[in-house]
């Protein structure tokens, strides 16, 4: 559930054009997506509904994770903003009023852990959204976990994104980034993996 109103179309054009190849598909009426949690990799697809919620298929090896898959989804789709509280807020400036009455339902989108997101930063760095989407598919193919049979693949998600412990030390300028850019996941990784 989210508090209405919620802009479905803005979240999902944010999501399409950042979608990691293997790892996520976006269509304009679902999300979908490989989802590693403690070291069980399963899939996630979210739509809207046809109330003030949005519909999660969940298919994870382990019920366990349940509760943390369904945290994430409500990070990464901003389900726990107060759209009302915030647009009174805002609309208190002049110049913000105007913005937040023609966009009701704008929301923040989450990552789903903070390890992606740094990597996604990195990526991203001096180059288009397009060109560090198209490094993060790389990064996936040469270093992703294949997702098993067992989670029912579905066209477009074929991978799980790259563990920390996997790039720890890799070159990831071999993907076709700069030297300096392509070892800072690495050391990102060996400081995750060290806590």
């Amino acid at each position: 559930p989210y508090r209405a109103p919620y802009d479905w179309d803005a979240m999902i054009g944010f999501l399409a054009a950042r979608a990691i190849p293997g790892v996520e598909s976006v269509s304009r009426e679902r999300y979908a997506r490989t989802l590693a949690v403690d070291g069980a990799l399963g899939v996630v697809t979210v739509s809207p509904g046809d109330g003030d919620f949005l519909v999660a298929e969940i298919r994870f090896p382990k019920v366990q994770a349940l509760p943390a898959v369904i945290a994430r989804i409500r990070r990464v789709f901003d389900l726990t903003a107060d759209p009302g509280l915030i647009g009174a807020h805002l609309s208190q400036d002049p110049a913000l009023a105007r913005l937040v009455a023609a966009k009701p339902g704008l929301r923040a989108p989450g990552a789903w852990d903070g390890f992606e997101l740094a990597v996604r930063a990195i990526l991203g760095q001096q180059i288009t959204v397009s060109a560090a989407t198209k490094l993060a598919g790389k990064r996936v193919q040469a270093y992703g976990e294949a997702l098993p049979a067992s989670a029912a693949p579905v066209p477009g998600r074929t991978y799980g994104g790259p563990t920390p412990s996997k790039l720890a030390g890799r070159d990831l300028a071999s993907l076709g980034m700069p030297r300096a850019r392509g070892t800072a996941p690495a050391w990102i990784s060996r400081d995750e993996v060290a806590r």
